[in-house]
């Protein structure tokens, strides 16, 4: 019986990794490779599951790539500083701990990248929103119900799933082809 839940389960996985198509990845390693090239900030936040894969992104990003490159990405994961991320939501509200961030960081041209099954989480909203107030370009990964996120951000990849470890298993292989492209593919930054 369980033989069989696991089966179920990894075919699920296939279907919802085959349901990511190479070219808009293609299209956000484009992005990025634009933004090293303009030497611009990238961000990535989440929530949960998604902020740990946020984190790990700019791990691999900012080490793993960077180590192949003649100059570092420069990337920051928002989910990263917890005793910022309190304070923010203690003395203004929950949804506002990455928009505030970005008011610190972001300038016009840099990179926002947010992984969410929903795509309606208010305080990836509120940061989408004012990205987009702010000339920073977004790049959401969201789950079948896309959301908020997908009306607002610049690239939007779909996950054909809404099982919330399915889709954020996804994500993480969307973020880490992203990285791989540069530590496999170094040859990218010369466009």
């Amino acid at each position: 019986m369980m033989t069989q839940w696991i089966a179920d389960y990894l075919e699920a996985q296939k279907r919802a990794v085959d349901s990511v198509k190479p070219a808009e990845i293609a299209a956000l390693v484009e992005t990025l490779r634009l933004a090293w090239s303009r030497d611009q900030q990238i961000f990535a936040i989440g929530n949960g599951g998604s902020a740990s894969n946020a984190s790990h992104f700019a791990v691999d990003l900012g080490k793993g790539s960077s180590d192949k490159l003649p100059r570092r990405f420069r990337v920051l994961s928002l989910t990263d500083n917890v005793a910022w991320m309190t304070a923010l939501g203690n003395d203004y509200s929950y949804e506002e701990i990455f928009s505030r961030q970005l008011a610190n960081y972001a300038r016009k041209g840099d990179v926002l990248i947010a992984a969410s099954v929903s795509g309606n989480s208010p305080n990836l909203v509120k940061a989408y929103e004012w990205a987009r107030a702010h000339g920073v370009q977004t790049i959401a990964l969201v789950g079948a119900k896309r959301g908020r996120l997908a009306e607002l951000a610049d690239q939007v990849v779909v996950i054909d799933d809404t099982h919330y470890g399915r889709v954020e298993d996804v994500q993480m292989h969307i973020l880490h082809i992203l990285c791989y492209a540069f530590m496999e593919k170094p040859e990218l930054i010369q466009g």
